[in-house]
């Protein structure tokens, strides 16, 4: 298994070991001893599972101080453009996000620490989409930034005609019309 760091502190994306042959593939999707190794110290307590299909963009997501959670995230089958924006006031990255494509195929995993946003967009037809999370769901503290702000600036990778996003997800707050209580 191989950590790269990313241009966000604490935002990670995994590569596993992945082992193929003419029967098909076989990785550790996770092993708490591994990734505790590797500087991925999170007990994870929930795993949620999504399937979306072509031009949907959900997010950006995240949960207020003290339900805040990490995420490590997959995908099983498909391709999403995934996304991490830093919500840590005080950070140099603050109000600043990284996206990384992951499919099932690269096997790819992104770590999103407490303390960010998280979003993806789908590229493929179908996707299953896979996260393990290290605090429960906690609907009232749920929150939300709009996917395409444009203080923001994210390419999603999908022609904006092609957009699926949920009523909610349209009207979330703006960057700077948020609220965040995240402090470095």
């Amino acid at each position: 298994m191989k950590i790269f760091d990313t241009s966000l502190e604490g935002v990670k994306v995994v590569e596993p070991d992945v082992f193929s042959d003419n029967r098909g593939y076989f990785f550790e999707s996770y092993h708490q001893g591994r990734y505790s190794e590797n500087g991925i110290i999170n007990t994870f307590v929930q795993d949620n599972e999504s399937r979306s299909f072509r031009g949907v963009i959900r997010g950006l997501h995240y949960q207020l101080n003290p339900f805040a959670q990490a995420k490590l995230v997959r995908v099983v089958e498909g391709v999403v453009f995934d996304v991490a924006l830093d919500l840590r006031k005080g950070s140099a990255t603050f109000g600043k996000w990284f996206g990384i494509e992951i499919s099932g195929e690269n096997k790819l995993q992104m770590l999103i620490p407490r303390g960010f946003a998280h979003g993806f967009s789908v590229l493929s037809r179908e996707v299953t989409f896979i996260y393990k999370c290290d605090r429960y769901y906690n609907r009232e503290s749920e929150r939300g930034i709009r996917f395409n702000d444009p203080f923001l600036g994210i390419d999603w990778h999908l022609p904006q005609g092609e957009w699926v996003v949920s009523g909610k997800d349209r009207v979330a707050p703006l960057f700077h019309e948020a609220e965040i209580n995240f402090n470095l």
